[in-house]
C-alpha cells in the first residue's frame, strides 16, 4: 500500500509517520515539501501535481491551518488551507481511485447544549477556523471520493505547542494559575488518534465504499480545562517535576475573564459510538493518555532531552 501523508511535522501527522509505517509505503511530506514534491496546501496546484506524481493509493491530510485567533483576521488563508485545500485533494483521489484520509474538528459545531456530538446534528461553527474546517468536510463529501473524515477535539502530544506543555511552563513560573471551568471536552492524544486512523487505514484496504463517511475520535470520558489543568500539574509534581503550581493553586474561572478573538465552543462533547461500531474499538480514557504524556514530558526534561 502506497501512502501520501501531508504534515508530517504536526503533531498528529509525527505520529502518523510511525503509526502507518507497518502498512506499507510511506511518503511523508512536511509544509517545506521534500524532492520536488509539494507539501503547502495554499498552494493548490502544487500538492495536487504531488498526489499526481506519487500515485498514492491513500491520502492522508493532517496538515491544517490551526492558529484559531489569527485565522479571525486571516480569514482568505485558513480557508485556502482548511477548505479549499481539502477538496483539491478529494478531486485528485476520485480521479485516482485513491481513499483520502482528513481531520476535522468539534468547532463545526455551536457548542450548545451538553449532550454529546453525533455525526449528523447539525453543524453552526462560531469561527473563522470552524467554519473553514466544515467547508473541507463538505467539499470532500461533494467530491463523491472514498473518505474517512475524523472529528477531534483538544489534540495533545509529547511534542508541538499544546495545552500540557503550557500548563507545565506556566506552572514552572508561577504559583497560581487560573483556567476556564466552562468548556468542556475530552482531551485527545496525537498518538490515539494516529493509532485508530492505522487500523481504520487497514480496515478500509479490504473494503468498498461502505465503510466511507464521517466519524467522531475523542478519547473517552469529559473535563473542562480547569480539571485538565489540575491533572497535569498532579501527574507532574508526583514524578518530582520543579513546579511552584499545585492542583489546589489552579482557580476556576469562566471563559469572559479570558476574551479571545475567536469564540470557543463550550460544549465540545464528541459520541464516539459510531467509530467504536464499525471499527470495533474501544477507546481509552482520556487520563490514562495524557498521564502517559505528561510523564514523557517530565522524563525528557529531567533528562535533558529537548522536546520539538
Amino acid at each position: 500500500m502506497r501512502i501520501l501523508l501531508f504534515g508530517c511535522d504536526g503533531q498528529v501527522g509525527w505520529e502518523l509517520q510511525r503509526a502507518l509505517a507497518p502498512l506499507g509505503e510511506v511518503l511523508a511530506i512536511g509544509r517545506a515539501g521534500r524532492n520536488g514534491l509539494v507539501g503547502d496546501l495554499a498552494d493548490g496546484e502544487g500538492i495536487a501535481r504531488t498526489v499526481r506524481t506519487v500515485s498514492p493509493e491513500v491520502i492522508v491530510n493532517a496538515a491544517a491551518y490551526t492558529a484559531v485567533d489569527r485565522a479571525e483576521s486571516e480569514p482568505e488563508l485558513a480557508h485556502a488551507i482548511n477548505g479549499r485545500a481539502p477538496g483539491i485533494l478529494a478531486r485528485e483521489a476520485k480521479a485516482t481511485g485513491a481513499w483520502l484520509v482528513h481531520y476535522s474538528t468539534d468547532y463545526v459545531f455551536d457548542g450548545s447544549g451538553e449532550k454529546p456530538w453525533v455525526e449528523n446534528d447539525p453543524t453552526s461553527p462560531l469561527n473563522v477556523y470552524g467554519a473553514s474546517k466544515l467547508e473541507g468536510e463538505a467539499a470532500i463529501r461533494e467530491s463523491g471520493c472514498r473518505h474517512l473524515i475524523f472529528r477531534t477535539s483538544w489534540v495533545y502530544a509529547r511534542r508541538g505547542r499544546n495545552f500540557i506543555h503550557t500548563m507545565l511552563r506556566l506552572a514552572q513560573e508561577r504559583e497560581t494559575l487560573k483556567v476556564v471551568n466552562d468548556q468542556i471536552g475530552a482531551p485527545t492524544g496525537a498518538d490515539l488518534i494516529a493509532d485508530v486512523t492505522a487500523h481504520a487505514v487497514r480496515a478500509v484496504g479490504s473494503s468498498t465504499e461502505a465503510l466511507a463517511g464521517t466519524y467522531h475520535l475523542a478519547a473517552r470520558g469529559e473535563t473542562s480545562w480547569w480539571a485538565y489543568a489540575r491533572l497535569v500539574i498532579d501527574a507532574a509534581r508526583s514524578l518530582g517535576a520543579p513546579l511552584q503550581a499545585s492542583p489546589e493553586t489552579v482557580l476556576a474561572v469562566p471563559s469572559e475573564e479570558f476574551p479571545t478573538s475567536a469564540a470557543r465552543p463550550r460544549n465540545s462533547r464528541l459520541a464516539t459510538a459510531k467509530l467504536e461500531r464499525t471499527f470495533g474499538l474501544a477507546l481509552p480514557l482520556w487520563e490514562s493518555g495524557v498521564v502517559r504524556t505528561v510523564t514523557e514530558i517530565v522524563q525528557c526534561q529531567a533528562n535533558g532531552i529537548h522536546q520539538p
